[in-house]
């Protein structure tokens, strides 16, 4: 999978239309931690294409903008694990829930809860909608 050849964008719908700002908030508060310091490194972003919505790993971006990318079946996993809890929450409703099957386990991302936000550094590694 770590050709920029082919990716499989996992396709959500919105519970709520007005809830596009809340799960693009709450995506900045999900990924994988730095061993250091207080630091999150920002997994997945939402991206809103031609009337459809997608929660898409930072380096399914990269492709998109036809950068080279080393994404793996565990960004995979991570992006999928992240979308259910999406779901769970209420949020997001996954179109196709078959492509979205493949997990990794929760100990694998790390959840920053609202009130505990100010008290870490999130560093997204994607900024849609910036040139590069």
């Amino acid at each position: 999978m770590n050709n920029n050849n082919a990716i499989d964008l996992l396709e959500i719908e919105l519970v709520n239309k007005e809830d596009f700002l809340k799960v693009k908030e709450t995506l900045t508060r999900i990924g994988i931690t730095s061993k250091k310091e207080n630091k999150l490194f920002q997994s997945c972003h939402i991206l809103h294409k031609r009337g459809k919505y997608y929660i898409v790993h930072f380096k399914e971006l990269f492709i998109l903008d036809g950068l080279e990318s080393d994404i793996d079946a565990n960004d995979v996993g991570r992006r999928n694990r992240i979308a259910k809890l999406l779901e769970e929450w209420g949020l997001i409703r996954i179109v196709y829930p078959l492509a979205a099957e493949q997990v990794v386990g929760l100990n694998q991302i790390k959840i920053i809860s609202y009130a505990d936000k100010l008290n870490w550094e999130l560093c997204p590694k994607y900024h849609i909608g910036k040139k590069r």
